[in-house]
Order: C-alpha cells, then structure tokens, then sequence
C-alpha cells in the first residue's frame, strides 16, 4: 500500500508543473490585434478585459509577408520584447518581429539567403532577440500617439509597419501587459 501511495506521489508531483503551466497559460494576458475590425483586444485567457478602437497599422494594412520599408504591419504570433517609456510615441512595445518562423519563411522563399538565415540565428542566439536591420524591417511594435494627430489616426491607417492606439490606451495596455506578453496580429 506505501509503495502505491509514494507512487502515486510521485506522479503528481511530477504532473504539477505542466499542470501549472496549463492553468497559467489559460489564465495569461494576451493582445489579439484585428485588422479587419480595427481593433486591439486585450484577454486573459479567453475572457475580454478591454478593446479599443479604431487602432491604425501600416498606410498598406496587415500582410504575411512584409519587407523593410513596405509599410505594412506583420501578421502573426509575437511576443513584447521591450517597453521603452521614452518614446517619440509616448510608450513603445516592441514585438519580436522578424520571428524565427518569418525568417525561416524569408529563407524558403528565397528572401533570405542561407547566410542571411545564418546571420540571423547568430544575432538571435547571442542577444536573445532577432535582429533589426534585415531585409524584413524591425523596430515593430505597439505604440501611442505621442505628439501625432488623434483625427489623422482615427481616420486612416498611417504607421510605417507598427500598431498605433492613443496615449491613453496605450497606457492602460502596459498597465496590464508584461515582458513576454503573446500578441496576434491578423
């Protein structure tokens, strides 16, 4: 009977942290940005905490596949890698983009070349974050207003590639998002 009990034991301390796990993800604050509704959810799991809208992205809207300069807004799954506060707007979060899926995309299409693809794992690996200079842009993420005109952005989609929302909202977003917060971009 001990035998089966330390057994037992045993296997649910060992099943706990996925469990944990499990329990945290579906209790996790996450960001769904919706091109489509021109709106930024904000969810913890799969209840709403709060939506804003209108949201703008880039001036040529949401694509897969985006390149430097293209101005437009990638789609996918991210994470928020950094908050500065001192930004031109207002607050930034910047998003994992380009990922290691995107790259590994750009490299089968042929937008990567293996020695792009090699440089971009190098960088990758030795700071933890992709890197922002490649032929598929950087510097993308979410943003205030700053100083911008609050018609211009509820009017048109007017960013180089990123997710604008006003300086309010973007307060109350880093209110309640966190370093490695997962953000949908579609």
């Amino acid at each position: 009977m001990r035998r089966i009990l330390c057994t037992w034991i045993l296997g649910l301390l060992l099943a706990m942290p996925a469990l944990a796990q499990a329990v945290t993800e579906r209790e996790a604050v996450w960001v769904l940005v919706d091109h489509a509704s021109s709106t930024l959810t904000i969810y913890r799991g799969d209840r709403e905490l709060e939506r804003f809208h209108p949201i703008s992205v880039g001036r040529r809207g949401v694509a897969s596949q985006r390149l430097r300069g293209d101005m437009t807004t990638p789609s996918g799954e991210f994470r928020i890698t950094r908050i500065n506060r001192d930004s031109n707007f207002h607050i930034f979060l910047g998003l994992d983009y380009p990922n290691l899926a995107q790259a590994r995309q750009a490299q089968e299409d042929g937008t990567f070349s293996d020695s792009d693809f090699a440089r971009y794992l190098s960088y990758y690996r030795r700071h933890g974050r992709p890197p922002q200079d490649t032929i598929l842009g950087g510097s993308i993420g979410i943003h205030g207003l700053g100083e911008a005109d609050p018609e211009l952005h509820r009017r048109f989609n007017w960013t180089q590639g990123c997710v604008a929302v006003t300086n309010r909202q973007i307060d109350r977003l880093t209110q309640l998002v966190r370093l490695g917060t997962k953000v949908i971009i579609r």
